[in-house]
């Protein structure tokens, strides 16, 4: 099968659903990475700490061993402004990778680029666009989706799991490649944090580790 994986951000790969394509690596399925948006720090765009931000990206898609990585290059804060501005591109990707399954960021996410990417996704994942993608699964970024209020209107309330432990330290340290937007526990993005969310995860289904997402549409 053909994936793809939407990341806002670099990193939001591997916290959103890294021990999951691994998963996919294993059973022989073709994976790429689109990260839509460039970091700001501060508030501010560094280039020389952009670069470094897709070095570290790039090692972790060593790590995880998956076939293709792509930048779209938008402006990181300022997603939610046009949402045309994410379609297009997003449009480009799909159809030339041409997907059968689809991971986007969760609808409520704390961050406003994860929101905005996941309404611009659901246009271009529409079951009659040029491209008709099969699966279209929501994964959830610790840090962000936990940290909503609880009078969200969109809760993640999954329900789907990936086993994930044997993945899971593959995991952890793709995650360690981005030593910026990596931290001490107890913040999520640390080591032991990912290492806490996959059992919590695992032990709602009774397994040792896993990943959570919601389908948002299954047609196989």
């Amino acid at each position: 099968m053909k994936v793809l994986i939407i990341a806002p951000h670099m990193d939001d790969e591997v916290l959103g659903c890294g021990g999951t394509i691994v998963r996919h690596i294993n059973a022989g399925d073709h994976v790429t990475v689109c990260v839509v948006a460039n970091r700001a720090y501060n508030h501010k765009y560094d280039p020389e700490l952009i670069e470094k931000e897709k070095a570290s990206c790039k090692k972790a898609q060593a790590i995880f061993s998956y076939q293709d990585l792509i930048f779209l290059d938008l402006p990181d804060e300022q997603l939610d402004h046009s949402q045309i501005d994410i379609i297009i591109p997003l449009e480009e990707v799909v159809n030339r990778c041409r997907p059968d399954i689809v991971y986007v960021p969760h609808r409520g996410d704390l961050n406003q680029d994860h929101r905005a990417i996941f309404e611009a996704a659901r246009v271009v994942c529409r079951p009659n666009a040029e491209h008709r993608i099969s699966t279209l699964r929501a994964f959830e970024v610790p840090s962000s989706t936990d940290q909503i209020p609880g009078i969200n209107e969109w809760p993640f309330l999954p329900n789907y799991y990936v086993n994930v432990k044997d993945s899971l330290e593959q995991k952890v340290g793709a995650m360690a490649c981005y030593s910026k937007e990596s931290k001490p526990f107890p913040h999520p993005r640390s080591s032991e944090g990912l290492r806490v969310y996959a059992k919590k995860r695992g032990m709602e289904v009774g397994i040792e580790a896993a990943e959570a997402f919601v389908v948002l549409r299954d047609g196989w």
